[in-house]
């Protein structure tokens, strides 16, 4: 109508039936007003309204913007738990956004938010094959191997145990795993269970444990937990000064975040390729969870079916058996490697009872092995009192109950007090050389 005919600004408030100073407002910044209408696009909207808080809504809508421009999925529950991430960060006194904040601000912005498709079909093979061909390959050539990451999660079944408070038989645990390309490095496992607070991990100092333990209702991967580990490995990585890619595969439960040391790159479902983890690596972490727990023994251990607790640090075991050259062939089974062609997979055989490479500790461990039953000086020295006829009363040889009680003591000292989740990986090699010498 501005664009018509002459119309004098009188003639348009009567129209309207506005006042003629907020014509001349409309006028004066018919710019800025359409430019927001169009970027906005929502022609039912009568009025600008602001939000209270407008640098958290301009840090959220570009976080948005961002994560569209990626193609990545972008969903209610995640925006609003990426706005109390910003919240946070701005210092914000009321950091939770509610859901009819997160309705306004939709609203305000002109966003909906739509599950994808579970099936694209034949139409987005060609973009797929184009992202193995041309994009992973570029990828591949910015980072080094021990740079480049991948993630995904597996299921195990908990031993059945004795019922209790917090614990039940028969439970699942979803396990995250995440290791990179040589097998030089992998992530401590997060588990997520059931039980919030489980009564075996009372008094257990999990921030000092080799394993990580989370809960939800279902006992899956959530959005809101995905995004804890995520922020905890960037963290991680900016302390060793590493920048790195992350591969993982499209899921409600993988947003995506712009962090400083962890480039997020997404798998697409439809490629030929597949992810590392279940070229064997996953399975082989499972293979060794089942023969540690078919090696414990409760008549000997003086305890019943293994708890959460057990089953946990048997995980963290099994993540150790795991060795870094299956690591390492699985990703180039996978198409993630630079020198990836036509090559079958060849499972390694599994690894002995001390599954992680630690030359000097092991050669340590051999040393105080072939010294056992030698005199040492303190033993001279009885010796020489018993004949000079003072008796020294000789303890007798411990029973294997006895040893893994005691074992058992030891590592809840640990579980206790401990400052550094690496002497768990002393404990580890020292309960495989008992099940060694128990074997033998």
């Amino acid at each position: 109508m501005l664009e018509g005919p002459k119309v004098s600004q009188s003639e348009l408030a009567k129209r309207f039936g506005v006042s003629q100073p907020q014509i001349c407002r409309i006028i004066k910044n018919k710019e800025r007003i359409l430019s927001e209408w169009h970027r906005n696009g929502d022609p039912e909207r009568k009025r600008k309204r602001e939000g209270k808080d407008v640098a958290l809504e301009a840090a959220l809508l570009r976080w948005v913007e961002g994560a569209r421009a990626a193609d990545l999925p972008v969903s209610g529950p995640l925006l609003q738990l990426k706005a109390k991430h910003l919240a946070e960060a701005l210092g914000r006194p009321d950091p939770e956004p509610s859901g009819g904040w997160l309705a306004r601000f939709e609203a305000r912005h002109n966003l909906a938010f739509k599950k994808p498709p579970a099936e694209k079909g034949d139409a987005e093979q060609p973009t797929a094959e184009h992202w193995a061909g041309a994009v992973l390959p570029g990828l591949l050539r910015s980072y080094a191997l021990s740079e480049i990451y991948a993630c995904g999660e597996t299921g195990v079944l908990l031993p059945a145990a004795s019922p209790g408070k917090g614990e039940s038989a028969g439970d699942q645990l979803t396990v995250l795993l995440c290791a990179n390309a040589d097998g030089s490095e992998k992530a401590p496992l997060r588990a997520v269970g059931e039980s919030p607070r489980p009564r075996c991990l009372r008094g257990v100092n999990l921030e000092q444990m080799p394993w990580s333990y989370r809960a939800d209702s279902l006992a899956g991967m959530t959005a809101p937990l995905f995004v804890e580990w995520l922020q905890e490995f960037n963290e991680g990585m900016r302390r060793q000064g590493k920048s790195v890619l992350l591969l993982l595969t499209k899921h409600e439960a993988h947003p995506y975040l712009q962090l400083s040391n962890v480039r997020m790159v997404f798998v697409p479902l439809a490629t030929t390729l597949a992810q590392p983890l279940d070229r064997g690596i996953a399975s082989d972490l499972k293979g060794h969870y089942r023969r540690r727990l078919l090696r414990w023994l409760p008549a000997e251990r003086g305890a019943g079916q293994p708890t959460l607790l057990d089953a946990l640090h048997v995980l963290a075991q099994a993540w150790g058996d795991v060795r870094p050259g299956l690591i390492a062939s699985c990703f180039r089974a996978a198409g993630f490697s630079p020198s990836a062609g036509a090559e079958a997979l060849a499972l390694a055989p599994a690894p002995g009872p001390l599954g992680r490479e630690q030359p000097e500790r092991r050669a340590l461990m051999d040393e105080e092995l072939e010294r056992d039953g030698e005199p040492v000086d303190g033993d001279e020295g009885m010796a020489e009192g018993e004949e000079a006829g003072e008796p020294a009363a000789v303890r007798p040889c411990p029973s294997e109950r006895e040893v893994w009680g005691s074992l058992a003591t030891l590592r809840r000292y640990l579980e206790c007090r401990a400052t550094s989740p690496d002497l768990f990986q002393a404990f580890y090699e020292l309960e495989d050389t008992v099940h060694m010498v128990s074997a033998g």
